[in-house]
């Protein structure tokens, strides 16, 4: 009768099992990218939305940091970031130019609002951001800037410089913070703010505010995705972040983005391969 042999279970050393648990961890990290972003896409709940249809198309988490483009984009130049979304245009096409990004993709567009108090001091309410502007410094209204170097932010100081390059009132402030606390100071006070329109739409404090201009072609906001440069920094997770470039821009990315409503009333609309 054949005698069957026995098997000893080999034991695991310490030093495997922490190799086992480093690889571990290395194929878990793998699958986490840093995507330095804009207030607006996150205080519209748009991530919120987004994120999670993409982790279940890829397995990949996304972990947002939001602040205005400017310090995103410096974020991104410091090598703190794997992926940019952000809407400023010149900025992102510079950013790419210098060589910090590897290419600049269009993934949706809103457009900016000029809010305020529904009393209108300034009487400013219309479809003219240049002449809403240059009623806002002649009135001294109040007028919270964000002066945080954000998207928002150089969007207004690009409408000044047409409407007001030399003084915009007394009533012109800094806050130097994100689009929610913009518009909850212009809540508090009655006073006029520009603000994207998905912020917007997504923000409950409104109290006395309302929309005052929009409509005006110069108001169209862009947004741009773009993975960031390897050659720069060698530990961007380069492959993973250009998964979420690819699926963003895809016709199932772009559906989802289509999709994200509050109130019926679609936010952000996508248009992936526009110039």
């Amino acid at each position: 009768m054949m005698r069957l042999k026995r098997f000893r279970p080999v034991a695991i050393t310490q030093t495997a099992v922490a190799a086992i648990c480093l690889i571990a961890s290395w194929s878990a990290a793998a699958q986490v990218i840093t995507m330095a972003s804009t207030t607006s896409t996150e205080q519209s709940g748009l991530f919120s939305h987004l994120l999670p249809a993409f982790k279940q198309a890829t397995g990949i988490d996304v972990k947002v940091v939001a602040v205005g483009t400017g310090q995103a984009l410096d974020m991104a130049r410091r090598g703190d970031a794997d992926v940019l979304f952000v809407h400023d245009q010149a900025a992102e096409e510079k950013f790419v130019a210098d060589g910090w990004g590897v290419k600049r993709y269009p993934v949706m567009y809103n457009d900016f609002i000029l809010v305020g108090g529904k009393g209108d001091p300034a009487g400013v309410r219309g479809n003219d951001i240049v002449a809403a502007l240059k009623k806002i410094a002649a009135a001294n209204a109040e007028f919270i800037s964000r002066g945080d170097k954000s998207g928002t932010h150089a969007a207004e100081l690009r409408y000044w410089k047409i409407a007001s390059p030399d003084a915009k009132g007394s009533g012109y402030k800094e806050c130097g913070c994100g689009m929610g606390p913009a518009l909850n100071i212009a809540a508090a006070s009655g006073a006029y703010v520009l603000s994207d329109r998905g912020t917007w739409l997504n923000f409950k404090n409104r109290d006395s505010l309302a929309v005052l201009v929009e409509g005006d072609k110069r108001l169209f906001n862009q947004y741009g995705v773009m993975v960031v440069n390897p050659a720069k920094h060698p530990h961007v997770k380069q492959a993973e972040a250009q998964k979420f470039v690819d699926w963003v821009t895809s016709p199932a990315g772009q559906g989802t983005i289509a999709a994200y409503k509050i109130n019926g009333e679609q936010l952000f609309f996508p248009n992936a391969g526009s110039n």
